[in-house]
Parts: structure tokens; sequence; C-alpha cells
């Protein structure tokens, strides 16, 4: 059974930091690129951050290029996203995703999903 399970997320103020954490399990892990996407209410599902399945590269959204950064542990299959410089704008449901393939950059192309993670960043 597939599951990705995300945590980590809370409530910050502006200017401070989280690492959201996801862990996988049921999957190649390794195959598999792994993203972050969020969510704010209102608004459409946005990629924020991809990884490749062994580490080797990265894609960030504008948004989070500079202050946010995605990597992996293929051994303990788990994929964080470190979050610096937040701002209110970066309240969402934070989401990680698996995709098999390269076509990593949308979101209706991924295998699976988490259940999401509340970020909330007060002025």
């Amino acid at each position: 059974q597939v599951q990705l399970v995300e945590s980590g997320g809370k409530l910050v103020q502006a200017g401070g930091s989280l690492r959201l954490s996801c862990a996988a399990s049921g999957f190649t892990f390794s195959s598999y690129a792994m993203g972050w996407f969020r969510q704010a209410p209102g608004k459409e599902r946005e990629l924020v951050a991809v990884i490749t399945g062994l580490g080797a590269n990265t894609y960030y959204a504008d948004s989070a290029k500079g202050r946010f950064t995605i990597s992996r542990d293929n051994a303990k299959k788990m994929v964080y996203l470190q979050m610096n410089s937040l701002k209110p704008e970066d309240t969402a449901v934070y989401y990680c995703a698996a995709h098999w393939g390269r076509n990593y950059y949308y979101a209706d192309s991924y295998d699976y999903w988490g259940q999401g993670t509340q970020v909330t960043v007060s002025s």
C-alpha cells in the first residue's frame, strides 16, 4: 500500500523557518521524482519544488528560489522541504507527491499524493 505522509507544518511568524518532511512507503522510492506542491485557499495547487529520483537534479518555482531547499534521503525514504525567510503568501497546505517519469512539472502527472500539512505564516 502506497503512503506519503507529510509532517512539520505549523504556524510561524514571517521571516521564520520550517522544515517539512514526507515519509514514503509502498513503492520504489528512488525510482520516483518527488515534488512539493502547495494550495492556498481559493487558489490552484502549484508546484513548489521537485527533486529527481537519485537527487541529481532539482527544480524550484520562482517563488521558492533562494528561500526553499528540497532534499531526499533514499535510504530512509524521506523527502524534505527546508523553508526559510517565510512570507505570509507562503501560507498554504503543502503536499508531497511522487512521479514516475520525467514529466514532473505538472500536478496531473503525479502518481501518488500525501494528505498535506498546513503551513501558516503570520505577518
